[in-house]
């Protein structure tokens, strides 16, 4: 499946990451897209975005979905899957992606960049977390070019210095980035020859018909980001509502990484679905003290 036609009405989406067990903020986001849903009359379909294969496992995968069905949500589209809706999975949509690039590439709208990890200043880091700017070593017109046929290389998106990219998001209001400040030339494709996540979701919810984003706002930045690839693409760019991310008794942001609030666990210690869905945190980190 590439882009599908035919679409009506309000869709949105869940779309977790199976690069770890899922925790209390992926509940309560995917609570709301699934209220939404039922609010607007319209449909919820789930994807799998399982495009970084080092960390994504498949025991996170079956997990998700295991985790997904205890909390209550349904969704009302995916593959058929033993008489039930299965997820999209986004490992499964590379040729698509693939296609995205080179429409990208035939409208001069991305290059191919040499720079190791060890040329940049920082490491590229995972694709939820603030990057530094890019420095533009190879981009066209700053000196030297790359020939993708010789060297091994990533495909960065040109983003237009000194363009404020604005949109509305229904949760924060106006928001207004500007491109080359807040963020620099991205990755769209990896050296891995693999999509990155900033192309693999556009394609993906443009070709799904999503037609609003509901996410959270650490997000908020690569929304404008993705906005320029709608825009390059021609395709016509989705509502965005991003949520405030829940934070621990620390004012730390829940993480895959570390044992807290994951729902596995509290599934274990006797919690049930709408307690963890409705409960204020207050009331939860509470009631979670010895």
């Amino acid at each position: 499946m590439a882009a599908m036609k035919g679409f009506s009405g309000y869709r949105t989406r869940l779309a977790p990451t199976p690069s770890g067990y899922l925790h209390l903020g992926h509940a309560r986001a995917f609570a709301a897209a699934w209220h939404r849903a039922r609010e607007m009359a319209g449909r919820l379909v789930l994807r799998i975005e399982d495009i970084d294969l080092a960390r994504c496992k498949p025991e996170y995968f079956a997990a998700a979905l295991d985790d997904l069905r205890w909390l209550g949500f349904d969704w009302q589209e995916g593959p058929d899957v033993g008489g039930f809706h299965g997820p999209y999975v986004q490992s499964e949509r590379f040729d698509w992606h693939r296609d995205c690039l080179e429409r990208l590439r035939a409208s001069n709208a991305v290059y191919p960049c040499a720079c190791s990890r060890r040329d940049l200043a920082e490491a590229p880091r995972a694709p939820h977390d603030e990057e530094t700017l890019y420095p533009g070593t190879c981009r066209p017109g700053s000196g030297g070019g790359v020939d993708p046929k010789r060297q091994s290389c990533v495909w960065r998106f040109r983003v237009p210095e000194g363009r404020t990219v604005r949109f509305r998001d229904r949760l924060h209001g106006d928001m207004a980035y500007v491109a080359g400040k807040d963020f620099g030339d991205f990755i769209v494709w990896r050296r891995e020859d693999l999509p990155a996540y900033q192309l693999a979701v556009v394609a993906d919810d443009h070709a799904m018909g999503i037609t609003e984003v509901i996410r959270g706002a650490d997000l908020l930045v690569s929304t404008a980001r993705q906005i320029l690839l709608y825009e390059a693409l021609q395709w016509e760019v989705p509502a965005w509502a991003h949520f405030d991310l829940i934070r621990d008794r620390n004012g730390r942001r829940l993480s895959k990484r570390e044992n807290s609030w994951r729902i596995r666990e509290l599934r274990a210690d006797g919690w049930l679905p709408e307690e963890l869905l409705r409960e204020p945190m207050t009331e939860l980190m509470r009631r979670s003290e010895p």
